[in-house]
C-alpha cells in the first residue's frame, strides 16, 4: 500500500489537477530561504544573529538589534541543471534571473539609554522562499510499459460513455478502445492491438518534456525592539505569494516500427496556479553574555487560498496516415491549503572583532498540512489522510561562518534540509544540501556582498501509475546561486 501511494504522491500533478494531493502540500510547504548575498553565503544560519533585512524571515527579533536604519537590494542569477535517468541519461539546464531580496529598515523609538527599552524599529523585506523553475527531459526506451496502459487500467469495469478525464480523450484518438465481447466496460491499448494480443508490444520511445516556472516569495512586515541591550524581540506579519505554472509534454513513439499500426501519441497537461497566505512569527535573540546570542522563534502555518487553471490535450497518429486530437474543456478549482508550524532556534559565538560564527536548528511536522475549503464543495479527507500516512515530521540544519579581515569580509555556510517522507516510501532519502562561498565590502555607510550557493538533491520521480512494471526514474537537481546585495546605511 506505501508504494502505491508514493506513486501516486510523487506524480506533481502530472496526472491529473482536478484534486490535490501530497505533491501540492509539499511544494507549498518547503521553505528555502534566499535573501541577501551575506544571508545566502552563510547558509542562511541567521535566527540568533539578525542585523539582516533577510534574517526577519527567520526571527523577527531580528529587527530590534538594528542600530540604524538602512536599505539593501539583492538581484539573484540562478543555473540550474537536471540530469534524468530512465533507460538511458538525459540533461536539461535553465537560466533564472530575479530578485532575491529587497528590504528597509528604519527606527522609530529611541530612549536614548542603554537600559529598558532602547529602541522599536519597522522593517519591511521581501525575500525568495522557493524557487520552481526547472526544465527536464526524460528519454528513453520502454520494454514493459505506457502511459496508455495507466488509462486503460484506471477505468477497467466502467462503460465507455462514462469515461471522463485524461482516459476518456485518450480513448478518443484510439490510443485505447474497449475490448472486443466486452460489453463496453473492458480496456485495451493500441500495445496490445485493443486486447487482441493479450501480452503486448512496446519497445517505443519515452520522451517527456517538463517545463515548471515559478516561485513563492515573503513580503515581510516586522516591528521588533531592543530591551536593555541584551534581550531582542519581535514580531512579523509574513504575506506570501505563490506563482507556479507545471507543463509537460509526453510522447510515445515507435521509432522502430514494433507496435502493429501504432506510430506515436503526444499527451499534454498544463496547471497554473497562484494564491496568497498569511502567517505570523515572533522570536527574540538573548544575550546571556557579550559574545554569545541565542534565538527562538515560532511560525504559525501559512493559510494559503489558492487558484488554479488546468487543461490537457492529446493526438495520435497511426501507420495508415490516421490522425486523432481530442481535450478536455479547461477547469479552475479554489482551495485552501494549511501548511505546517515551524519551531526555529540558534546559536551565535563573536570571537571578538575578527570571525562570527553561527547554527541553526529547524523543525517542521509536514504531517499537519491540511486542505480544506474547495469552491466546489470536495470533501479531502482522503488527501489529508495520505499526508498524514506519507509524510513525516523534518528537520533543518544551518551552519555559517564570517571572517573580517579590515573591511573586507568572507564567509562560508552549509544547510541541511530534511527528509520529508516515511520510511518505506520511494522518496524516503530524498533531502537537499546547500553549500555556499562569499565575499563582502563594508564601510561606514555602505556595503557590497556577493555569494555563490549550490544546492542539490535527487529523487524518484513516477511518469506514470504502471506497478510494478513502470520504474521510477531518478531526477538529479542542481542549482547553481549567484547572488550580490548593494545596501546603504543612514
Amino acid at each position: 500500500m506505501k508504494r502505491l501511494s508514493i506513486i501516486i504522491s510523487v506524480l506533481a500533478i502530472f496526472l491529473s489537477a482536478s484534486s490535490q494531493n501530497v505533491d501540492d502540500a509539499l511544494k507549498y510547504s518547503q521553505i528555502f530561504y534566499s535573501g541577501t548575498a551575506r544571508f545566502n553565503a552563510m547558509g542562511g544560519a541567521f535566527s540568533a544573529l539578525g542585523g539582516d533585512l533577510s534574517s526577519i524571515s527567520l526571527n523577527p527579533a531580528g529587527t530590534g538589534v538594528y542600530r540604524t536604519s538602512e536599505f539593501s537590494i539583492s538581484p539573484q542569477l540562478q543555473y540550474i541543471n537536471t540530469t534524468t535517468d530512465f533507460n538511458g541519461t538525459a540533461t536539461d539546464f535553465r537560466y533564472n534571473f530575479n530578485l532575491s531580496q529587497v528590504g528597509l529598515v528604519s527606527n522609530i523609538y529611541s530612549s536614548g539609554n542603554e537600559s529598558g527599552l532602547v529602541s522599536l524599529n519597522f522593517a519591511y523585506s521581501f525575500n525568495r522562499t522557493n524557487n520552481f523553475n526547472t526544465n527536464t527531459i526524460i528519454n528513453g526506451v520502454s520494454t514493459n510499459s505506457s502511459m496508455a496502459d495507466y488509462w486503460a487500467n484506471s477505468v477497467q469495469g466502467t462503460n465507455y460513455t462514462q469515461i471522463t478525464g485524461s482516459a476518456g480523450i485518450a480513448f478518443d484518438v484510439f490510443v485505447m478502445d474497449t475490448i472486443t465481447g466486452s460489453s463496453g466496460n473492458a480496456f485495451g491499448t493500441a500495445f496490445s492491438r485493443y486486447g487482441d494480443d493479450p501480452f503486448s508490444t512496446y519497445g517505443q520511445t519515452i520522451r517527456r518534456i517538463i517545463t515548471n516556472d515559478g516561485y513563492t516569495a515573503e513580503h515581510a512586515f516586522s516591528i521588533g525592539g531592543n530591551y536593555g541591550n541584551n534581550l531582542f524581540f519581535g514580531a512579523t506579519l509574513g504575506l506570501t505569494r505563490i506563482s507556479y505554472t507545471g507543463h509537460y509534454e509526453h510522447l510515445e513513439s515507435d521509432l522502430d516500427n514494433n507496435i502493429n499500426d501504432f506510430k506515436s501519441f503526444t499527451y499534454t497537461d498544463h496547471l497554473e496556479a497562484s494564491g496568497t497566505g498569511f502567517s505570523l512569527k515572533l522570536g527574540a535573540i538573548y544575550k546571556p553574555v557579550e559574545f554569545i546570542r541565542l534565538g527562538l522563534a515560532v511560525h504559525s502555518p501559512i493559510i494559503y487560498r489558492i487558484n488554479e487553471n488546468y487543461f490537457d490535450n492529446i493526438s495520435s497518429n497511426f501507420d495508415n496516415g490516421d490522425r486523432y486530437e481530442a481535450e478536455n474543456n479547461p477547469a479552475d478549482y479554489k482551495y485552501t491549503l494549511t501548511s505546517p508550524f515551524r519551531l526555529t532556534g540558534g546559536v551565535a559565538v563573536q570571537v571578538q572583532k575578527y570571525a562570527l560564527l553561527s547554527a541553526d536548528y529547524e523543525f517542521i511536522d509536514y504531517t499537519m498540512a491540511r486542505f480544506s475549503k474547495a469552491s466546489d464543495g470536495y470533501n479531502y479527507y482522503d488527501q489529508n489522510q495520505e499526508i498524514k500516512t506519507i509524510l513525516k515530521p523534518a528537520s533543518n540544519l544551518r551552519f555559517g561562518a564570517e571572517f573580517r579581515l579590515n573591511m573586507f569580509y568572507m564567509r562560508g555556510g552549509y544547510g541541511y534540509y530534511g527528509k520529508a517522507f516515511e520510511k518505506g516510501e520511494e522518496n524516503e532519502n530524498t533531502h537537499t544540501n546547500s553549500y555556499s562561498l562569499g565575499l563582502g565590502l563594508r564601510q561606514q555607510n555602505f556595503y557590497f556582498d556577493m555569494a555563490y550557493t549550490n544546492t542539490s538533491n535527487s529523487q524518484k520521480y513516477f511518469m506514470y501509475s504502471d506497478y510494478p512494471y513502470l520504474e521510477a526514474t531518478t531526477i538529479e537537481t542542481r542549482k547553481n546561486i549567484f547572488t550580490t546585495t548593494l545596501g546603504f546605511k543612514f
